[in-house]
């Protein structure tokens, strides 16, 4: 399976979430301690946003640990809203073409998990693609289809609906094994992150509490790997994250309530002195 690291926030040099914290995105693609790989090395990539709302990227094929470029990239860059990926590729081959983050106009996704019955299902759900959306098809992973779908699915106009929408049409599990989504998205604006599995054993990801510049991060595994300063993300459950509040809630419920609400100037996910939260910012 393959890592994710975001961060929306004060803007900070993408290192502070990539390369130097204790358990790094980049030291989890060699050394990953919740996923079933412990190494990532299919290629990697970086989606970051700056006054443009359509959002620089950079991917490749190499393992992250291996480009020399990556750490000279991430110490140069400063953004306040970005997201990595790492990958272990289970469904298409090493190319740059198959390597996230998939983008389309202000928005951004990663993906981790797999859609085993995706090569069934396939014709159908590009065959749901409006024109536009059909011919941005670079690769062949699940991971861009189930991105395009979303955005064919309304992602523009209410991410929960679209979500609930495309996990209706990627079916039931089948003889190949469970379906397991585990993503997180941004729109220029807001971090969106949410896991789903038909076996309820969907990879990891986990909120921070709020780090000691106030910014927020969405990952994988604890990127200062103190467990305290996380909180994990439910199974079924979709986070949203803004400049003013994180909201959780159920991907599937029929009322719509909002499982969780708090706004950032509120207690963080879980109660810790200041001086004690995450540095990344330094």
């Amino acid at each position: 399976m393959c890592r994710i690291a975001s961060y929306l926030g004060p803007a900070i040099p993408l290192e502070n979430i990539i390369v130097r914290p204790k358990h790094s995105l980049l030291t989890q693609s060699h050394a990953a301690t919740e996923a079933k790989l412990a190494v990532n090395g299919d290629g990697f990539g970086i989606a970051w946003y700056s006054d443009d709302l359509q959002p620089g990227v950079y991917r490749d094929v190499m393992p992250a640990w291996a480009d020399e470029n990556l750490t000279s990239l991430c110490r140069m860059v400063k953004s306040h809203l970005f997201i990595a990926h790492v990958r272990a590729s289970t469904i298409g081959t090493t190319s740059r073409a198959n390597c996230h983050p998939f983008t389309h106009k202000g928005w951004s996704f990663v993906h981790n998990g797999q859609v085993p019955h995706i090569q069934s299902i396939r014709r159908t759900l590009e065959a749901q693609l409006p024109d536009q959306l059909y011919q941005l098809r670079g690769g062949t992973t699940d991971s861009e289809l189930i991105f395009l779908t979303l955005l064919a699915n309304g992602l523009n106009d209410c991410p929960r609906t679209a979500l609930q929408t495309t996990i209706r049409l990627l079916g039931k599990s089948t003889s190949d094994g469970p379906i397991r989504l585990t993503c997180v998205l941004s729109d220029g604006h807001r971090l969106i992150g949410f896991r789903y599995a038909s076996d309820n054993k969907s990879p990891t990801l986990y909120s921070s509490n709020k780090l000691d510049n106030d910014g927020i991060s969405l990952a994988s595994e604890p990127l200062d790997g103190c467990i305290q300063n996380w909180a994990r993300i439910a199974e079924s459950t979709m986070i949203t994250i803004d400049a003013n509040s994180t909201r959780s809630e159920p991907i599937f419920d029929q009322s719509s309530a909002i499982h969780a609400l708090r706004t950032h100037s509120q207690a963080p996910l879980s109660p810790l002195d200041r001086d004690t939260r995450p540095t990344f910012n330094k």
